[in-house]
């Protein structure tokens, strides 16, 4: 059974989703400037350290509220 996760959304092109399943998780990043990337990843920790590269706090463009509830929801998968 595969479950699916909405990290974000801000519009039709803009989102971050993740599917789950079992072990395997597919994260996929759409956006209006780059199109669609897919990630696989075998764990969550391996998610979440390209979860902290992707998302450096140093270089995110947006605020620190946003930027933390992208890490909790990535952390609730």
């Amino acid at each position: 059974m595969i479950k699916k996760h909405s990290i974000y959304k801000t519009d039709n092109w803009n989102m971050m989703t993740v599917e789950v399943n079992g072990r395997n998780l597919v994260l996929r990043e759409i956006s209006d400037q780059w199109g669609e990337e897919t990630h696989h990843f075998m764990s969550r920790p391996e998610m979440m350290n390209w979860a902290e590269n992707r998302f450096a706090k140093d270089k995110f463009k947006g605020t620190d509220e946003e930027w933390q509830s992208i890490m909790d929801a990535l952390k609730g998968v």
